[in-house]
């Protein structure tokens, strides 16, 4: 028992001791106040942890530091993937109607074939530009210039009002 209170009585010391200058390297990776309190106080919990194991911590202001920057790069990390999830697209709608779907084809068919070709590789096989330019053999300047007309002339086919329920043809 007198070495579990002789432990906690020496992190307690350490703790108050290095407090401030865990708040200074917290505060300059973080950026917040309360990032960097919520950072020292995961650092020290864990170092808590550790230094009730005889042996474990040779050198405490190193293994703080060390543990300080592992927290951080983990929260880092999280935070990161928790945003890639909140940032997840939308579920896709209710599939086109089959009538959209032979409706916008034919509009489709009535494009001259290049037109249609762009249309088609842009927006149904979602290539970007350049990407279309290289399939194509053109400049990014045709094609972004065949898009705009090719999508005028396709609202003014199937009229200003059509809208279709899918984003999958």
């Amino acid at each position: 028992m007198l070495d579990r209170k002789a432990a906690e009585a020496g992190f307690a010391e350490f703790a108050t001791a290095t407090q401030q200058s865990l708040f200074r390297q917290a505060y300059l990776l973080t950026g917040t106040r309360e990032a960097a309190q919520d950072l020292v106080q995961t650092t020290l919990l864990k170092m808590y942890g550790a230094w009730r194991r005889p042996g474990r911590i040779e050198n405490p202001r190193g293994y703080a530091h060390r543990t300080m920057i592992r927290a951080y790069l983990d929260g880092r990390r999280r935070d990161q993937h928790q945003s890639r999830l909140a940032a997840l697209p939308d579920p896709p709608g209710s599939p086109p109607s089959p009538v959209d779907r032979v409706t916008v084809l034919g509009a489709l068919g009535e494009l001259p074939p290049r037109m249609r070709a762009v249309i088609v590789l842009r927006f149904w096989e979602d290539l970007s530009v350049e990407d279309t330019a290289h399939a194509l053999g053109c400049t990014t300047g045709t094609v972004k210039s065949t898009t705009a007309k090719g999508l005028e002339r396709l609202r003014s086919i199937l009229g200003a009002t059509f809208e279709i329920a899918g984003a999958e043809l």
